[in-house]
């Protein structure tokens, strides 16, 4: 991992707004940065930036997309066959090195989201979306209670990652590198615990949901694949 300058800045309106948001946040505090700033910097009118974004929440949220259409682009089957922590480990080192060149602005962003609980609630949002398809794309399943329970815990892990990699100066980061291993494997006898407590609990819920059945004969049944599904962020 690397940590480069925008060598190749964005041509588009779009790109170059969530490119100007990016580089304000890196040098001031998030909360001072206006549209007005924001569409100063990235060379385009308050009118295109209403047409391109709603408010600077939606930049954020473009942002968050184009580093997940850059790792799921690089993905690859090289690690077919690999532990499932290995595979994740791999496309979360390709979400770091795409996060590279924005560093700075991430890390103003993070203070931000700590002082204001709301924003943060909505970036977790975010984040939710994202690292759903990230365990997709190590070949890791995220449905039913204990999918929710791998995303959130995934993103809370990747927060205290960022945290380390905020500050790591090395070449190698080779402390970044430490604590994803170490959330990682957390993260992975975590789940290991949920899905032993899911598996015994089964009959039991299969009872509950029989005995609702019995009670209420037209209501929709519900499967565990149908529960603990956090809804996308539009």
């Amino acid at each position: 991992m690397s940590e480069t300058a925008l060598s190749t800045p964005s041509t588009d309106k779009k790109g170059r707004i969530i490119d100007a948001l990016m580089e304000l946040s890196g040098e001031r505090v998030f909360e001072s940065i206006s549209i007005t700033d924001i569409a100063t910097r990235a060379g385009v009118s308050l009118a295109d930036f209403r047409d391109s974004f709603p408010s600077k929440g939606a930049v954020l949220g473009a942002f968050n997309r184009r580093i997940d259409r850059i790792v799921l682009s690089g993905a690859s089957d090289t690690l077919d066959g690999e532990p499932a922590k290995e595979r994740l480990f791999e496309v979360l080192m390709r979400r770091l090195d795409a996060m590279a060149p924005f560093r700075s602005g991430m890390q103003g962003i993070a203070h931000w989201a700590r002082r204001e609980p709301l924003s943060a609630a909505a970036l977790n949002r975010e984040s939710l979306n994202s690292m759903r398809f990230m365990l997709e794309a190590a070949g890791i399943g995220a449905d039913g209670m204990v999918g929710a329970l791998k995303l959130q815990g995934l993103v809370i892990a990747f927060a205290r990652v960022l945290d380390v990699w905020f500050t790591d100066e090395e070449p190698a980061f080779p402390a970044t590198l430490a604590a994803l291993d170490h959330e990682l494997t957390r993260g992975e006898a975590m789940v290991g615990r949920a899905e032993n407590l899911h598996r015994l609990t089964a009959p039991f819920r299969a009872l509950a949901q029989a005995m609702i059945a019995a009670v209420y004969p037209d209501r929709p049944q519900t499967s565990d694949h149908q529960t603990g599904d956090p809804p996308a962020s539009k």
